[in-house]
């Protein structure tokens, strides 16, 4: 079943049109409002005063490790360092929270343009440990989970967080898909600039 740290107003809110699937997917865990507005606000900044890689179709920045896109690896070669200060806060946070075991070492931002998406994608499993989290600030989208022919689309608001565990790790698919406006709730909901901060733990 689908964990959800929230009301069930806000699980309504979560799943929209897609609340017949609401349960099928185990391991996945949703947290809503995880940081409030003015961290959001203050986090965006940070991350705006980066660099960013523009290797891909989308911006995005590493830290603690480096991953290889087109190879799906990490290598120790590819280690960064320490995460600085304002992402180690985070990964106390998810640590103390119960959400990981052990503290995680890597971190990826992705920034998401209208437009923008990722392709179906299982996070590498050599590479990576066994929960992935991702914290979605900026607009709303839709995260939609795939196994075979089932898809599951799941609205992720801005601040929320989505773990990802078990089924929903290994068994299902995840991807952000590429276009501008997103069906939710009964209407369609225009994207705006997002960013997502995708904590892991290095095999």
């Amino acid at each position: 079943m689908i964990s959800l740290l929230l009301s069930p107003t806000q699980q309504a809110s979560l799943f929209g049109d897609a609340e017949p699937a609401f349960g099928k997917i185990a391991g996945l865990h949703y947290v809503a409002d995880f940081i409030p507005p003015s961290e959001e606000a203050s986090l965006v900044a940070i991350i705006d005063r980066q660099p960013w890689l523009t290797g891909l179709k989308r911006r995005v920045q590493h830290y603690g490790w480096k991953y290889d896109y087109t190879a799906r690896r990490v290598h120790e070669s590819m280690r960064l360092g320490t995460l600085p200060d304002w992402l180690a806060t985070y990964c106390r946070k998810l640590h103390e929270g119960g959400y990981f075991s052990t503290l995680p070492d890597q971190v990826i931002v992705n920034e998401y343009l209208p437009g923008q998406g990722i392709t179906p994608h299982v996070d590498c499993v050599p590479c990576f440990g066994d929960t992935i989290a991702s914290i979605s600030l900026g607009s709303a989208c839709i995260m939609e989970f795939s196994k075979g022919m089932e898809k599951i689309p799941v609205w992720l608001e801005p601040r929320s967080l989505v773990i990802l565990t078990g089924d929903a790790r290994y068994g299902w698919k995840h991807a952000i898909p590429q276009r501008k406006t997103d069906m939710h709730s009964g209407g369609r909901h225009t994207r705006n600039r997002r960013l997502s901060l995708t904590f892991r733990t290095v095999k």
